[in-house]
């Protein structure tokens, strides 16, 4: 049982990196870029409505904020790791450096978790966009062609999901550097888009909407139907739990590590620039949303479409179009950047043998993982065209939290055990960084769904069944 806590040694990552068969064609900004790319998704424009009528009000600015101080933790500490293990595998790679293996391979359980039903949730959302924008240009599916067949009550397949995935799959068998493109690309025009909800959003702004800016705090009825406490001080804090999971993303940064050209430097960079400048653009949405329009009127429909409610009600319901669209093409960069994710963390726990050689087989002229991104499209897009959603997103914020919790302990011990490794980047104020990244983290998972809870806990049983029955044996350090 003691070699379950056996470490990779820091010399065999190293080793790794110059057998890799990657393309590095990654920059500082194509990797910022996707850290954006996974990070601003639909939720800027859904989330803001819920977390402002039914918690902070006008102070939804001062919510992000608290989310952002609260993800810098984890930022931070992905950074610092990075600089010292530029491997693809992210939090997996960085606890079997440090921790051990059978928590490197916990964390990595726990990844696959969250990029899967990462990929699977938004694909499903991403076909509830495309069909409303079908439908502003008077197009309408047939709802046997755009719902799942528990759902509808009749054979039906969410085809729109179905074929976005297998769209993406093909991007990404392709190369990294058409993948990485498409995502620059489709950054570039929903940054353009969320500019011009704040620029043109700050015409309309009536001042009196943000007084009080911090509501007396008062008891409202939640989504549930139950009353709680909002506004106030703590309206801040329930306002940031509730769109913390607008954030989650940024760590895909680190699974790209085989892919920088320069990882050691660029993904640190990559990895604090992209939540910054996102948390930028969150804080200026939230505060144009709730100057347009009365947080007190975010009711109804306008809690599924707040900024779209807010511009309708300042006359301007040509930009629901806009919106809609940016809200349509953001959604195919989060899928894309989650399955890219998926596929590396793959690749990183196969080379280690603790999963099938079938996950590290390069495609010879694309040098893509071509057998496992056919593999995670297959079950992306068959789950998301044939199952109800409806607990995924928050499975998917358990493998994040969890993950990000690990990351926090596993750079303070690494600092403790190897103070002399070379750092690219040292987390300033580590103990204190690393503890309230635990406590941030640890606190987030305890408030989630119970059902989502227990499912996950069920899904990480899963996964230590499967390593002791088959990757403890097949581990390279097995053999070693």
């Amino acid at each position: 049982m003691s070699n379950i806590w056996r470490k990779k040694p820091i010399s065999a990552f190293e080793a790794d990196m110059k057998k890799s068969e990657l393309k590095r064609v990654l920059g500082k900004w194509s990797l910022t870029s996707i850290g954006i790319g996974a990070i601003i998704g639909g939720g800027i424009f859904v989330l803001t409505g819920t977390a402002a009528h039914y918690h902070a009000g006008p102070a939804l600015a001062l919510s992000f904020i608290v989310a952002g101080i609260a993800c810098i933790f984890a930022a931070l500490c992905y950074a610092e790791f990075s600089s010292i293990l530029p491997v693809e595998g992210s939090a997996y790679a960085y606890a079997y450096g440090t921790v051990g293996e059978i928590f490197a391979w916990i964390i990595g359980w726990g990844l696959i978790l969250e990029y899967a039903m990462g990929a699977m949730t938004v694909a499903v959302s991403w076909s509830g966009y495309f069909n409303k924008l079908l439908k502003l240009f008077g197009i309408q599916l047939p709802s046997y062609l755009t719902n799942d067949p528990f759902s509808a009550g009749e054979l039906s397949i969410n085809l729109p999901a179905f074929i976005i995935v297998w769209v993406i799959t093909y991007i990404l068998v392709k190369g990294i550097k058409e993948a990485a493109n498409t995502n620059n690309i489709i950054v570039i025009l929903k940054v353009s888009a969320v500019l011009f909800v704040i620029i043109v959003g700050a015409f309309c702004v009536v001042p009196e909407n943000w007084v009080p800016f911090i509501p007396e705090p008062a008891m409202v009825k939640g989504e549930s139907g139950k009353m709680h406490e909002a506004y106030g001080v703590m309206g801040i804090f329930g306002g940031a739990a509730a769109i913390f999971f607008a954030y989650i993303g940024f760590d895909a940064v680190s699974t790209q590590a085989g892919e920088a050209t320069n990882p050691k430097k660029d993904l640190p960079f990559a990895i604090i620039a992209s939540l910054l400048i996102c948390t930028a653009l969150y804080v200026m949405v939230s505060l144009v949303l709730t100057g347009m329009i009365n947080y007190k009127d975010i009711t109804g429909e306008a809690l599924k479409a707040p900024v779209a409610a807010a511009f309708e009600k300042a006359g301007k319901p040509w930009a629901v179009f806009i919106i809609t669209t940016a809200a349509t093409v953001g959604l195919i960069s989060v899928m894309l950047v989650m399955m890219l994710g998926q596929t590396r963390i793959f690749l990183g726990m196969s080379k280690d043998g603790l999963l099938p050689q079938f996950f590290r087989e390069i495609h010879p002229t694309f040098k893509t993982p071509y057998k496992s991104t056919i593999l995670v499209g297959t079950v992306v897009s068959c789950v998301a065209a044939f199952t109800p959603i409806t607990l995924l997103g928050d499975m998917t914020s358990f493998g994040t939290l969890f993950a990000f919790a690990m990351v926090c302990g596993g750079v303070w011990l690494l600092r403790v055990n190897e103070p002399n490794l070379e750092r690219g980047f040292k987390v300033p104020a580590l103990p204190l960084i690393a503890l309230a990244g635990i406590a941030t983290n640890l606190f987030l998972i305890i408030n989630l769904n119970r059902l989502a809870q227990i499912l996950a806990t069920a899904w990480l049983l899963l996964g230590i069944l499967v390593y002791f029955f088959y990757s403890k044996k097949h581990s390279n350090l097995e053999r070693a």
